[in-house]
C-alpha cells in the first residue's frame, strides 16, 4: 500500500500545478486518445505516430512552418516501472514542403495510475507531459501538459475521456492561462480482432476565456483498433474538421509493439 499512498500523493501534487498557462503544443505529432492501463512493469512500448495533413486552417503566425502538406512522424518509447508509474519519452520528426526532413523536438511524459488491483469502476490515470519543440513548429518554445484520463470497459463497449490543459513555459504565451483541450474516445469490439471508435479533439482556449465555437479547432476521427496480438498496437484514422480553424489530417496511424513482457490482455 505504501507505493499506492505514493501514486495518490503524486497525483495531487500534480493538481496543484493548474495555475500555470499553455498554448497548444505538439497536437499534430501525437493525435491519440489515451486510456488509464499503463505498460506493464518491467515491459517497454515502442510506438509510430504518423500523420499527413490535407488542409490546415491554423495561422500560425510570422516565422512559423505551415502544416498544410507536413508529414508528422514521432517516436514514442514508454517503460513501466510499477504497477502505478511509466514514463513515455517523444521523438518529433516531420517532412515538411519546401524544408524536407527535419527535428522538431522532444517531450518526456511521466504517468501514475490507480493500480488494477484496487478495483475501481472506471480506470483512473494522471499524464504530464514536458518539452522542447523548435521555435519554427511552435512559438512556446517550451510546453507543459496535465492530462486526467478516466476510461471504462462496458463489455464490447469502451469509453475514454482526457480533459486536457496545455500550458506555455516558455514562448509568447507563457504566464497566460492554461487551454483546455479535450480529447474524447467512444468505441465498440465488432469481432475479436477488429474494433471500431469515435474520436475528438478539440482546443476551446483558455479556460475561462473560451475563443466562440467557430474560432477554435474541434475535429472527429472515425477510428479502426485492429488486435494483430497481444502485445501490438494498431490504429488507423481519417479526420473530419468541425470549424474552418482545423487542420485536417488525411490520415493518422500509430503502430506500436511491447518488448520484455507479454500483455496483460489482448489488443
Amino acid at each position: 500500500m505504501g507505493g499506492t499512498r505514493c501514486a495518490l500523493v503524486m497525483m495531487v501534487a500534480a493538481m496543484g500545478t493548474w495555475s500555470v498557462r499553455p498554448v497548444a503544443a505538439q497536437d499534430n505529432y501525437e493525435i491519440q486518445v489515451y486510456g488509464s492501463e499503463l505498460v506493464p512493469t518491467g515491459a517497454t512500448m515502442v510506438e509510430l505516430h504518423s500523420n499527413y495533413t490535407t488542409r490546415s486552417g491554423v495561422d500560425l503566425g510570422p516565422g512559423q512552418y505551415t502544416t498544410l502538406h507536413a508529414e508528422h512522424e514521432t517516436l514514442e518509447i514508454t517503460h513501466g516501472f510499477t504497477n502505478f508509474f511509466e514514463i513515455g519519452y517523444y521523438n518529433f520528426t516531420t517532412i515538411q514542403p519546401g524544408v524536407g526532413f527535419d527535428w522538431v523536438g522532444t517531450h518526456i511524459r511521466p504517468r501514475v495510475a490507480i493500480p488494477a488491483s484496487w478495483h475501481w469502476p472506471v480506470g483512473l490515470s494522471l499524464s504530464q507531459e514536458i518539452g522542447y519543440q523548435k521555435k519554427q513548429y511552435s512559438p512556446d518554445t517550451w510546453t507543459y501538459e496535465i492530462r486526467p484520463i478516466i476510461d471504462q470497459q462496458l463489455g464490447r463497449f469502451y469509453w475514454a475521456l482526457n480533459p486536457t490543459l496545455e500550458i506555455s513555459l516558455k514562448g509568447p504565451n507563457a504566464n497566460q492561462r492554461p487551454e483546455f483541450s479535450p480529447n474524447v474516445q467512444l468505441g465498440v469490439d465488432v469481432s475479436r480482432k477488429v474494433n471500431l471508435a469515435v474520436e475528438y479533439y478539440g482546443n476551446f482556449g483558455p479556460v475561462f476565456d473560451f475563443e466562440s465555437f467557430r474560432n477554435t479547432e474541434q475535429e472527429l476521427f472515425p477510428a479502426i483498433n485492429y488486435n494483430f496480438g497481444p502485445d501490438w498496437e494498431f490504429n488507423l484514422a481519417t479526420g473530419i474538421a468541425l470549424t474552418s480553424h482545423t487542420d485536417v489530417v488525411g490520415l493518422k496511424m500509430i503502430i506500436g509493439h511491447r518488448f520484455g513482457l507479454a500483455s496483460h490482455r489482448g489488443g
